[in-house]
């Protein structure tokens, strides 16, 4: 069995998130481990499932599981309630049970759907996490949020729910093509902003297993301190204030990560305009990111973006809670009138 590394998160229902390399093909054993399901439903996209879904399968088979699998077209479009009802009505026609178990076999989207039907099916059954994409490695994998999106907005149907196991093979990266890996890098960025190690880390010469599991390390922590984010872990959400309101008007065209880099840069925006840190700084941070990310320009008006934040899960009332950030290593959660919202995001002259 290939070499990994164990991070225990310590959340209401404790488990681990192992990181290693060339352990995709011992999924089979490790998720035995923590199972005795008679089935796996495998839950994946085509691209995904074309790549790994054969080793997967074969790794499960082979220490004695028995696999369905449901694939739906990749890409963000597809995480809805639609989507969400196929899967349902596919595990109810195979006939699994509450015993048996469901296998997150992807990116984000994958993860976030594959959990909420786990969270709903028979009222719940365990379910494991195989991210393949580095922004589901970092970040989407762990911490139990699962949703689906609507017409109104991203993420505002779902629930909390823990998986029993996240299994993270850094060798999946190399398939990735450019543009998804740089978009995983918009949540490296923002891990980065958070905690100054990451980000001295990611100003060397690192290992992706290195980033993986700094980024993870954190996530564990303040999923721990704040498991259904009423406070610490709205700190997670830097940046996303402004992502959600750009991938709902590009009609989720523009992806989550790439959509996080430009909240990014409208943080770092709003931390010179406050005069947190200097004109200088802000470009260095603003190149930090571009150099990490290649987000480009943002693509709509700010007005416009910031008009979106009304259907925000994070809106309560009148206000919304916002992370802002201050310098590398120091955000804070604040709460801002909604219509006061335009001004606080207000344009920079970086």
């Amino acid at each position: 069995m290939a070499d990994y590394g164990a991070i225990k998160v310590n959340a209401g229902k404790p488990y681990e998130v192992l990181v290693g390399r060339g352990i995709l093909k011992d999924v089979g054993k490790l998720i035995k481990e923590k199972c005795r399901a008679d089935r796996i439903a495998i839950v994946s996209d085509d691209v995904v499932y074309s790549i790994y879904g054969k080793t997967v399968e074969d790794s499960l088979i082979n220490v004695g599981f028995k696999t369905v699998s449901f694939v739906f077209p990749h890409g963000e479009k597809s995480k809805n309630l639609d989507t969400f009802g196929k899967a349902i009505s596919f595990l109810i026609e195979e006939g699994l049970t509450r015993s048996d178990a469901v296998a997150a076999l992807g990116g984000g989207v994958v993860g976030d759907l594959a959990g909420f039907l786990s969270a709903t099916y028979l009222r719940g059954i365990g379910y494991f996490q195989i991210p393949t994409t580095l922004l589901a490695q970092i970040d989407s994998s762990v911490g139990g949020k699962t949703a689906v999106d609507i017409k109104e907005g991203k993420n505002l149907v779902g629930a909390f729910k823990q998986p029993e196991r996240v299994i993270i093979d850094a060798d999946v990266l190399s398939s990735l093509p450019a543009e998804i890996f740089n978009e995983g890098m918009g949540e490296a960025v923002k891990y980065a902003f958070l905690d100054k190690k990451i980000y001295d880390l990611m100003q060397s010469d690192y290992k992706a297993e290195e980033l993986i599991s700094l980024c993870v390390r954190y996530k564990a922590k303040t999923v721990e301190e704040d498991e259904f984010e009423s406070g610490k872990r709205k700190l997670l959400n830097l940046g996303h204030t402004v992502a959600h309101g750009i991938e709902k008007l590009s009609d989720y065209e523009i992806p989550h990560g790439k959509a996080v880099a430009l909240g990014l840069k409208t943080c770092v925006y709003g931390a010179v305009k406050r005069n947190s840190i200097d004109k200088k700084t802000g470009e260095e941070l603003v190149a930090f990111i571009e150099k990490n990310t290649a987000a480009g320009d943002m693509p709509f008006k700010l007005s416009d973006i910031v008009g979106q934040a009304i259907y925000d899960k994070k809106r309560s009332g009148e206000y919304i809670s916002i992370a802002e950030f201050k310098e590398v290593g120091k955000v804070a959660v604040t709460e801002i009138q909604m219509k006061n919202l335009g001004e606080y995001f207000g344009e920079s002259d970086i």
